[in-house]
């Protein structure tokens, strides 16, 4: 017995040596077929510097900001050529785009935008609406068989269906227009917290090569889609014919801008036009005190 013991003490302090050896080796503890190719590994993202007291601000925030909050600062770059990413520095309001990461209101703004307009077109018949059934298959008492009424009876072959969809069928509701609000919020603060939130003066670009654009999503890594947005609906016509041409690269009006197009993109691209326009906007949002709708029609009444 104590001969056992001691084997099975060796063996175990054998695979703990092993397993020890090869983790201060550098080797990976998992086997060949699980290990991912090197082809396949993400490259790691060009950390930006933060920037200085030394870098001129060419934008401040136009909304008062309390005492006890600062101002978040991102880079402005520029579209006229792939190094020009570092212009100046942009103020943006803490209200807007440092506000606390609500991730289960960003989800549920998320399921409402794929929700409200949803319609089913499910439908089935019920026995009222299956052909045939009008005679009684067989006497009540006599055959010796269970008692049926009509062979169209849910319990038949072919027959009706109970209880099934009866579309079409409105999922529509409608969310608080301050929990839209904070839905916006929540999800421009997370961009911005992720680096993936780019600020540039304006959308003009100097060719509508649709390489010129994928040069520079490339050179400054902004990921495998970018959406740019500006206050403007009239975007320059190199950009559109550009971005025409480039299935990863989209453009939106940012009376448009929505929770949905944001997280289906992975870098957010705003002018600052858009900047201003978002600002106004979500903080008019903080001190209304009045209803958008009267009282008397509730959000469920709309359309």
């Amino acid at each position: 017995m104590m001969n056992m013991f001691r084997s099975g003490l060796n063996v175990c302090c054998l695979a703990l040596g092993k397993r020890l050896s090869s983790t201060f080796a550098g080797e990976s503890a998992l086997p060949s077929n699980l290990l991912i190719p090197p082809n396949l590994v993400e490259v790691q993202r060009r950390l930006r510097p933060l920037p200085t007291d030394s870098v001129p601000v060419l934008h401040k925030c136009e909304a008062e900001i309390a005492r006890h909050l600062r101002p978040r600062q991102a880079w402005l770059e520029s579209l006229r050529s792939r190094g020009e990413d570092q212009l100046g520095v942009v103020e943006l309001h803490p209200d807007v785009f440092a506000v606390h990461p609500r991730i289960d209101i960003l989800h549920a703004v998320e399921v409402w935008q794929r929700n409200f307009k949803r319609i089913s077109h499910a439908k089935v018949k019920s026995r009222a609406e299956v052909s045939g059934g009008g005679k009684k298959p067989w006497a009540q008492k006599g055959s010796g068989r269970a008692r049926h009424g009509s062979i169209r009876s849910p319990l038949w072959r072919g027959g009706g269906i109970s209880h099934g969809p009866r579309g079409p069928t409105s999922y529509y509701y409608m969310l608080p227009m301050k929990v839209r609000v904070m839905g916006l919020k929540v999800a421009l603060t997370s961009k911005l917290a992720q680096d993936y939130l780019h600020v540039v003066d304006n959308l003009e670009m100097p060719t509508p090569d649709p390489e010129f654009l994928l040069d520079i999503v490339r050179h400054r890594q902004w990921g495998e889609s970018v959406l740019f947005v500006d206050a403007n609906e009239a975007f320059p016509e190199n950009l559109l014919q550009a971005a025409a041409g480039l299935k990863m690269v989209n453009v939106l009006p940012a009376i448009g801008l929505n929770v949905h197009s944001m997280l289906k993109h992975e870098s957010l691209v705003l002018t600052l036009d858009a900047v201003k326009f978002l600002e106004k906007k979500l903080l008019w949002h903080d001190s209304r005190f009045t209803p958008l709708y009267p009282f008397r029609l509730p959000y469920s009444d709309f359309p």
